[in-house]
């Protein structure tokens, strides 16, 4: 029996590449996406901190020059913690377009895999059928040569 040959092997290849490439670009984001959280997470700790700390010093002595700057400082990190929500959001939009490249790859490299098993099997079954052709026809020579008993 003749070795198997699967004809859309270059194909397979090829969006194996594909799906590998979809699925480091989509690692990426995902990592992406952790840091801009990450760093949206410390931003938030910021702005809680610096409120809290603006927030208690009006229970003390009021100093209009430290309040000011301090409010500056404040409106700083606010602007800053808009920026990376802002980040954020982006790098898990980006995350979600590159999750839904991946899985298209996958599907596409899924889909011949599935015609390569179906080819393997389509092979097999024709081989087992030839083994087994040749069997009963080594059968049948060996029965024709046997003497009949009466």
């Amino acid at each position: 029996m003749k070795k198997f040959r699967f004809p859309l092997r270059p194909v397979a290849v090829l969006r194996a590449h594909r799906e590998l490439r979809a699925r480091e670009t989509f690692a990426q984001s995902v990592h992406a996406y952790v840091a801009a959280e990450e760093r949206l997470a410390a931003a938030r700790a910021r702005v809680a901190e610096l409120g809290r700390i603006l927030f208690a010093g009006r229970s003390e002595r009021f100093l209009a020059a430290d309040a000011a700057s301090l409010f500056r400082v404040y409106r700083g990190e606010c602007q800053a913690e808009m920026e990376a929500e802002r980040d954020s959001i982006a790098a898990h939009e980006a995350m979600n377009l590159r999750r839904e490249e991946y899985l298209e790859a996958n599907r596409h490299l899924k889909i011949v895999q599935k015609l390569e098993e179906k080819a393997r099997a389509s092979h097999r079954a024709e081989g087992q059928r030839v083994e087994q052709s040749a069997l009963d026809e080594f059968a049948g020579y060996r029965a024709a040569r046997r003497p009949v008993l009466t």
